[in-house]
């Protein structure tokens, strides 16, 4: 009887390279004249939509925007911009609504708050999420 082979893994062996860090060049700030603001996602419902608390102060259910909706991924904590919609009409112990049109990674992150803009009241350290 002829003795069966080994199979062979297809990856072989590869070496591991780090990425390296990127470099801030350019962050997209909120445009204040459109209403845009900072927020942290606290909630994640399901259906592109999540609990965020904005810079305002208030808690307001956030809808992933049409054009970021399956390339970037929004995970609980994360860093947004968001614009409040103004067409809404506020109805009594009901969340207003937002659309979540920006997501910062990592190392945006720590440059805005190496530099001091985002505002206290979003700081990841003191919010309770």
């Amino acid at each position: 009887m002829p003795k069966m082979k080994k199979k062979q893994s297809k990856r072989g062996r590869r070496s591991y390279t780090p990425s390296p860090t990127p470099e801030v060049t350019r962050i997209k700030m909120p445009y204040r004249k459109n209403g845009e603001m900072f927020a942290r996602v606290t909630d994640i419902y399901g259906q592109e939509r999540m609990g965020v608390f904005c810079e305002d102060g208030k808690y307001r259910i956030g809808r992933i925007r049409g054009k970021i909706k399956k390339r970037v991924w929004i995970r609980k904590g994360d860093l947004v911009i968001i614009n409040p919609w103004e067409f809404e009409t506020a109805v009594k112990d009901q969340k207003e609504k937002c659309e979540i049109s920006w997501r910062y990674l990592k190392h945006e992150v720590s440059w805005l708050t190496r530099n001091n803009k985002i505002p206290e009241n979003l700081d990841l350290n003191k919010m309770l999420i």
